[in-house]
């Protein structure tokens, strides 16, 4: 009888002390794709180009990171490093070229699915294999496009009318109505936008009324002071940029008859005032890069208030107090900084992402953290938020005792990268190194292994290093790799730099798929 009594109380009890027990938190991951931190109002740096007042909301009442990283600034190597929270010699994605994500490797998402949580992925996947690890998902193909996009739904591919930033959120916020309500909850909201062709939704065509933007101070770069690598990519405004597709002097093929009308209302009668100008030279390059500018920032605005409607929904549903909300990017991105669009470089405005988080009763309101962090952290930080074990294989590090304010003593002060891709797109040099607080080091190297371009790459000048002071040389321009004055941090980093490639199991040799497809 006593243990019947006793077995009774505890089916009394149990309910109990599961009320009592702190909930799981849901996690809400809005990630753009290209979304450089120089556009994020919150970060009050650079050339004030855009206010973005949803997403500046998450700094207000949450942490703002400003030394964020990416270990390898390019949109397909990035997710594959987010899923896994390891470096593409780990997870094998290098390039966008001829890589492949192998779905069966341990990713974070499979990890909280086989906990309990529900999980999503909802917009640009850009793996070229199906998702794992997710209850529901919805992915665009490849890059997808800005207007009447295909998703793929669990496999099956389906035309969604309208803008694709809206409808990636329509789609978001579809999942979280009709989501499990009796298991926490992990979306990733991936956005396509603002990726090239750099496309806004057609009601924010004049949102900034004709707008001259600020240019930066090294639009008209020369690339003195720095090496090969620098002089000789191919990603500038000023002759990369095309003017057709990139500056819109064309239309879109996936228009409605509707839309188009809208669109060449806009664009004609501007694009008629720029071809009677003819242009030429440093006047051409200016007036591409403001058209860039209002291209890329409407896009923006359209993030930004497609943010604004995941966070009332979570408002409005008593959610969002036991939410985590991460906004990032992929990468950085370049606004005309060097002359360049694109990301790919070691060098801040690419290597560096905007990462705001929210977590109420844990980042403090207001709060700006300024060590050096990385997306490769969030896969480590999620599962110790849900109480789970941190595999080995997983390279980043937790960042709950950060969001807490109190980053641990033995915390990282130097941050590896290594970037592959070449020569297509844009023929960036493969190059490693380290970024700390202050300086970047980096080692521009030739390809071991590329058959289909050894001429070429016989022809590119020995290895070299570059060393910046940020210090006093914010925008990177001159290399002091090699100044007497900077020896004894030269030798210090060059060391940092042998010792994490041990930690890191990096190869001495890159693997032979590592640069991609030279036929793209």
């Amino acid at each position: 009888m006593k243990q019947l009594i006793h077995a009774f109380l505890a089916g009394l009890l149990l309910p109990v002390a599961a009320l009592a027990a702190p909930a799981r938190p849901n996690i809400l991951f809005i990630m753009a794709d290209d979304h450089a931190w120089q556009a994020v109002s919150a970060y009050g740096e650079g050339r004030h180009l855009i206010q973005t007042p949803n997403i500046d909301r998450l700094a207000h009442e949450g942490m703002r990171f400003d030394g964020c990283l990416v270990n390898n600034s390019l949109c397909g190597p990035a997710r594959a490093s987010i899923l896994t929270g390891t470096y593409s010699h780990i997870n094998g994605f290098y390039n966008n070229g001829n890589c492949r994500f192998d779905g069966a490797q341990t990713t974070f998402p499979k990890l909280l699915q086989a906990a309990g949580y529900t999980t999503a992925v909802i917009g640009k996947w850009h793996l070229e294999t199906d998702p794992t690890g997710f209850d529901h998902w919805e992915i665009l193909p490849g890059q997808g496009i800005y207007y009447n996009p295909v998703l793929i739904r669990q496999g099956q591919r389906v035309r969604h009318p309208g803008y694709v930033t809206d409808i990636i959120t329509d789609l978001s916020l579809d999942w979280l109505k009709q989501r499990d309500t009796n298991k926490p909850f992990m979306l990733l909201c991936w956005q396509k936008a603002p990726h090239r062709p750099w496309e806004p939704a057609l009601r924010d065509l004049d949102f900034d009324h004709d707008r001259t933007y600020p240019l930066p101070d090294s639009l008209f770069d020369d690339y003195a002071g720095r090496g090969e690598a620098e002089h000789n990519q191919n990603m500038t405004i000023a002759n990369t940029m095309r003017l057709n597709e990139d500056s819109k002097l064309t239309v879109p093929p996936d228009l409605s008859p509707e839309q188009k009308k809208i669109w060449e209302a806009y664009y004609d009668p501007r694009n008629e005032a720029f071809l009677k100008k003819n242009l030429t030279g440093r006047a051409l390059t200016e007036w591409k890069y403001n058209r860039f500018m209002h291209d890329y920032l409407g896009c923006i605005k359209s993030v930004d208030d497609n943010v604004g409607r995941l966070l009332k929904y979570l408002d409005d549903t008593g959610l969002a107090s036991n939410t985590i909300v991460i906004y990032s990017s992929d990468q950085g991105f370049f606004l005309g900084e060097h002359g360049w669009f694109d990301k790919r470089w070691i060098f801040q405005e690419s290597a560096r992402t905007p990462l705001l988080v929210r977590w109420p009763g844990v980042t403090p309101a207001g709060s700006v953290n300024k060590d050096v962090v990385s997306s490769l952290d969030l896969p480590e930080t999620f599962l110790e938020t849900a109480g789970l074990p941190i595999p080995e294989r997983m390279q980043g590090r937790s960042l709950l005792p950060v969001f807490h304010g109190t980053t641990p003593a033995d915390w990282r002060t130097a941050f590896y990268y290594h970037y592959y891709e070449y020569p297509a797109d844009h023929h960036v040099r493969p190059h490693y190194g380290v970024i700390t607080s202050r300086y970047t080091l980096s080692h521009f190297y030739k390809p071991t292994v590329f058959e289909p371009e050894q001429k070429a790459i016989a022809n590119i000048p020995d290895d070299y290093w570059e060393l910046f002071d940020r210090e006093k040389d914010a925008g990177e321009m001159r290399s002091v790799f090699g100044d007497p004055a900077y020896a004894a941090v030269q030798t210090k980093l060059m060391q940092e730099v042998f010792r994490q490639r041990v930690n890191l199991k990096e190869p001495a040799q890159d693997d032979p798929k590592a640069y991609g497809s030279p036929a793209r």
